[in-house]
Protein backbone atom coordinates (compact mmCIF):
# COMPACT_ATOMS: atom_id res chain seq x y z
CA UNK A 1 0.00 0.00 0.00
CA UNK A 2 1.35 3.58 -0.51
CA UNK A 3 2.67 5.86 2.27
CA UNK A 4 0.16 8.55 1.19
CA UNK A 5 -3.57 9.10 1.95
CA UNK A 6 -5.21 5.02 1.86
CA UNK A 7 -7.55 5.32 -0.66
CA UNK A 8 -10.91 3.52 -0.37
CA UNK A 9 -13.44 2.18 -2.67
CA UNK A 10 -16.66 2.16 -1.87
CA UNK A 11 -19.67 -0.15 -4.06
CA UNK A 12 -23.12 0.34 -3.15
CA UNK A 13 -26.07 1.80 -4.70
CA UNK A 14 -27.90 3.27 -2.07
CA UNK A 15 -27.01 7.20 -2.02
CA UNK A 16 -27.44 8.19 1.12
CA UNK A 17 -24.88 5.33 2.53
CA UNK A 18 -22.24 6.42 0.16
CA UNK A 19 -23.03 10.27 1.62
CA UNK A 20 -22.71 9.08 5.49
CA UNK A 21 -19.84 7.23 3.68
CA UNK A 22 -18.18 10.44 2.52
CA UNK A 23 -18.30 12.31 5.28
CA UNK A 24 -16.97 9.44 7.94
CA UNK A 25 -13.90 8.66 6.17
CA UNK A 26 -12.90 12.15 5.07
CA UNK A 27 -13.34 13.15 8.36
CA UNK A 28 -11.09 9.77 9.49
CA UNK A 29 -8.45 10.68 6.79
CA UNK A 30 -9.23 8.34 3.83
CA UNK A 31 -9.76 9.06 0.32
CA UNK A 32 -12.81 7.65 -1.27
CA UNK A 33 -14.08 6.73 -4.50
CA UNK A 34 -17.57 6.13 -5.27
CA UNK A 35 -19.01 2.91 -7.68
CA UNK A 36 -23.21 2.05 -7.84
CA UNK A 37 -22.86 -1.34 -9.59
CA UNK A 38 -20.12 -4.14 -9.80
CA UNK A 39 -19.36 -2.72 -13.89
CA UNK A 40 -18.62 0.87 -12.55
CA UNK A 41 -16.56 -0.64 -9.85
CA UNK A 42 -14.44 -3.10 -11.96
CA UNK A 43 -12.91 -0.06 -13.88
CA UNK A 44 -12.58 1.69 -10.35
CA UNK A 45 -10.17 -0.72 -9.17
CA UNK A 46 -8.34 -0.55 -12.41
CA UNK A 47 -8.06 3.04 -12.63
CA UNK A 48 -8.29 4.90 -9.30
CA UNK A 49 -6.10 1.43 -7.35
CA UNK A 50 -7.83 1.77 -4.00
CA UNK A 51 -5.95 0.52 -1.14
CA UNK A 52 -9.41 -1.24 0.27
CA UNK A 53 -13.05 -1.99 -0.72
CA UNK A 54 -16.26 -1.46 1.42
CA UNK A 55 -18.92 -3.90 -0.63
CA UNK A 56 -22.33 -3.57 -0.46
CA UNK A 57 -23.71 -7.42 -1.50
CA UNK A 58 -26.86 -6.18 -2.78
CA UNK A 59 -26.13 -4.64 -6.08
CA UNK A 60 -28.47 -3.92 -9.41
CA UNK A 61 -26.15 -5.52 -11.45
CA UNK A 62 -24.27 -8.32 -9.80
CA UNK A 63 -24.55 -9.78 -6.18
CA UNK A 64 -21.79 -8.92 -3.99
CA UNK A 65 -21.28 -12.71 -3.75
CA UNK A 66 -20.53 -13.07 -7.29
CA UNK A 67 -18.33 -9.93 -7.46
CA UNK A 68 -15.81 -11.48 -4.32
CA UNK A 69 -15.87 -14.88 -6.27
CA UNK A 70 -14.73 -12.82 -9.64
CA UNK A 71 -12.68 -10.54 -7.96
CA UNK A 72 -10.29 -13.21 -5.55
CA UNK A 73 -9.93 -15.58 -8.88
CA UNK A 74 -8.40 -12.68 -10.64
CA UNK A 75 -6.07 -12.63 -7.77
CA UNK A 76 -7.08 -9.15 -6.39
CA UNK A 77 -5.98 -9.55 -3.21
CA UNK A 78 -7.22 -5.50 -1.85
CA UNK A 79 -8.90 -5.90 1.49
CA UNK A 80 -12.43 -5.65 1.48
CA UNK A 81 -15.44 -5.31 3.89
CA UNK A 82 -18.56 -6.34 3.34
CA UNK A 83 -21.43 -3.67 4.09
CA UNK A 84 -24.98 -5.36 4.16
CA UNK A 85 -28.05 -5.12 5.37
CA UNK A 86 -28.26 -9.37 5.53
CA UNK A 87 -28.49 -10.35 8.31
CA UNK A 88 -28.72 -13.78 7.89
CA UNK A 89 -25.92 -15.94 9.01
CA UNK A 90 -25.62 -17.52 5.91
CA UNK A 91 -24.98 -14.59 3.60
CA UNK A 92 -22.39 -14.05 6.04
CA UNK A 93 -20.67 -16.99 6.12
CA UNK A 94 -20.69 -17.23 2.10
CA UNK A 95 -19.12 -13.91 1.94
CA UNK A 96 -16.40 -14.77 4.38
CA UNK A 97 -15.90 -17.60 2.69
CA UNK A 98 -15.07 -16.48 -0.87
CA UNK A 99 -13.14 -14.12 0.40
CA UNK A 100 -14.19 -11.06 2.48
CA UNK A 101 -11.90 -9.74 5.07
CA UNK A 102 -15.08 -8.68 7.56
CA UNK A 103 -18.43 -7.51 7.08
CA UNK A 104 -20.80 -4.67 9.01
CA UNK A 105 -24.58 -5.15 9.01
CA UNK A 106 -26.62 -1.94 8.25
CA UNK A 107 -26.82 0.31 9.77
CA UNK A 108 -23.19 0.91 11.06
CA UNK A 109 -21.50 3.20 13.48
CA UNK A 110 -18.78 4.93 12.26
CA UNK A 111 -16.72 4.55 14.92
CA UNK A 112 -16.61 0.69 14.39
CA UNK A 113 -16.60 0.86 10.71
CA UNK A 114 -12.90 2.95 11.08
CA UNK A 115 -11.75 0.06 13.52
CA UNK A 116 -12.53 -2.58 11.49
CA UNK A 117 -11.06 -0.59 8.39
CA UNK A 118 -7.74 -0.50 10.51
CA UNK A 119 -7.46 -3.94 11.31
CA UNK A 120 -8.04 -5.21 7.44
CA UNK A 121 -5.12 -3.02 6.66
CA UNK A 122 -2.63 -3.76 9.01
CA UNK A 123 -4.04 -7.34 8.79
CA UNK A 124 -2.54 -7.08 4.72
CA UNK A 125 0.30 -5.49 5.94
CA UNK A 126 1.32 -8.27 7.91
CA UNK A 127 0.56 -10.90 5.39
CA UNK A 128 3.13 -8.84 3.23
CA UNK A 129 6.11 -8.87 6.05
CA UNK A 130 4.67 -11.69 8.63
CA UNK A 131 6.16 -11.50 12.53
CA UNK A 132 7.14 -14.66 13.38
CA UNK A 133 6.22 -14.15 17.02
CA UNK A 134 2.71 -12.95 17.95
CA UNK A 135 1.58 -10.97 20.88
CA UNK A 136 -1.85 -9.87 22.75
CA UNK A 137 -2.32 -9.11 26.06
CA UNK A 138 -0.65 -12.09 27.83
CA UNK A 139 -0.35 -14.18 25.01
CA UNK A 140 2.51 -15.03 22.78
CA UNK A 141 2.68 -17.35 19.92
CA UNK A 142 5.67 -18.42 18.30
CA UNK A 143 5.10 -19.33 14.65
CA UNK A 144 8.53 -20.38 14.23
CA UNK A 145 9.30 -22.37 17.30
CA UNK A 146 5.67 -23.33 18.26
CA UNK A 147 5.93 -22.36 21.47
CA UNK A 148 2.28 -20.92 23.48
CA UNK A 149 2.81 -19.00 26.30
CA UNK A 150 0.81 -16.88 28.45
CA UNK A 151 2.55 -14.82 31.07
CA UNK A 152 5.67 -15.71 29.96
CA UNK A 153 4.87 -19.42 31.12
CA UNK A 154 4.89 -22.43 28.72
CA UNK A 155 1.29 -23.73 27.77
CA UNK A 156 1.14 -27.12 26.76
CA UNK A 157 -1.47 -27.72 23.53
CA UNK A 158 -2.30 -30.96 21.56
CA UNK A 159 -1.19 -30.93 17.97
CA UNK A 160 -5.23 -29.84 16.90
CA UNK A 161 -5.25 -27.18 19.47
CA UNK A 162 -2.40 -25.37 18.10
CA UNK A 163 -3.63 -25.61 14.66
CA UNK A 164 -6.43 -24.23 15.71
CA UNK A 165 -4.69 -21.47 17.37
CA UNK A 166 -1.92 -21.35 14.73
CA UNK A 167 -5.09 -20.36 11.74
CA UNK A 168 -6.51 -18.21 13.95
CA UNK A 169 -3.00 -15.86 14.35
CA UNK A 170 -2.24 -15.96 10.91
CA UNK A 171 -5.72 -14.22 10.06
CA UNK A 172 -5.69 -12.03 13.52
CA UNK A 173 -8.60 -9.56 13.57
CA UNK A 174 -10.41 -11.43 10.86
CA UNK A 175 -13.41 -13.52 11.29
CA UNK A 176 -12.62 -17.52 10.25
CA UNK A 177 -15.64 -19.05 9.81
CA UNK A 178 -16.24 -22.79 11.32
CA UNK A 179 -15.38 -24.51 7.73
CA UNK A 180 -12.57 -22.71 7.09
CA UNK A 181 -10.92 -23.91 10.56
CA UNK A 182 -12.16 -27.44 9.80
CA UNK A 183 -10.56 -27.47 5.87
CA UNK A 184 -7.65 -26.18 8.01
CA UNK A 185 -7.26 -28.04 10.52
CA UNK A 186 -8.43 -31.51 10.01
CA UNK A 187 -8.75 -31.52 6.17
CA UNK A 188 -12.81 -31.93 5.39
CA UNK A 189 -16.33 -31.95 6.99
CA UNK A 190 -15.78 -32.73 10.87
CA UNK A 191 -18.80 -31.81 12.81
CA UNK A 192 -18.69 -28.14 13.94
CA UNK A 193 -19.35 -29.44 17.54
CA UNK A 194 -16.10 -31.14 17.43
CA UNK A 195 -14.44 -27.98 16.01
CA UNK A 196 -16.39 -26.28 19.26
CA UNK A 197 -15.30 -28.88 21.95
CA UNK A 198 -11.38 -28.23 20.63
CA UNK A 199 -11.61 -24.24 20.83
CA UNK A 200 -13.20 -24.76 24.67
CA UNK A 201 -10.19 -26.59 25.31
CA UNK A 202 -7.72 -24.34 24.32
CA UNK A 203 -9.56 -21.50 26.25
CA UNK A 204 -9.51 -22.97 28.94
CA UNK A 205 -5.56 -22.92 28.78
CA UNK A 206 -4.91 -19.40 27.34
CA UNK A 207 -8.05 -17.65 28.79
CA UNK A 208 -7.77 -16.23 32.24
CA UNK A 209 -11.66 -16.78 32.23
CA UNK A 210 -12.90 -19.19 29.67
CA UNK A 211 -16.39 -18.55 29.86
CA UNK A 212 -15.57 -14.57 28.97
CA UNK A 213 -12.73 -15.33 26.39
CA UNK A 214 -9.85 -11.65 25.90
CA UNK A 215 -8.64 -13.77 22.63
CA UNK A 216 -10.64 -16.09 20.92
CA UNK A 217 -14.10 -14.12 20.33
CA UNK A 218 -17.35 -16.38 19.04
CA UNK A 219 -19.08 -14.80 15.72
CA UNK A 220 -21.97 -16.62 16.48
CA UNK A 221 -23.08 -18.87 14.21
CA UNK A 222 -20.23 -18.31 11.98
CA UNK A 223 -16.61 -18.87 13.67
CA UNK A 224 -13.74 -17.09 15.63
CA UNK A 225 -11.98 -13.85 15.70
CA UNK A 226 -9.02 -14.03 17.45
CA UNK A 227 -7.97 -10.60 19.31
CA UNK A 228 -5.42 -8.26 17.19
CA UNK A 229 -2.15 -8.18 17.76
CA UNK A 230 -0.66 -5.18 19.44
CA UNK A 231 1.31 -2.88 17.26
Amino acid sequence: MNTSVVKILVVDDEPPIRKLLRVGLTAEGYAMVEAVNGEEAAALITEEKPDLILLDLGLPDISGHDLLERWRAELIELPIVVLSSRTDETGIVKALELGADDYLTKPFGMRELAARIRVALRHKLQQQGERPIFQVGDLSVDLVKRIVKVADKEVKLSPKEYEILRVLVQHAGKVITHQHILKHVWGGSTDVQYLRVYVRQLRQKIEATPDQPQYILTETGVGYRLREQEQ
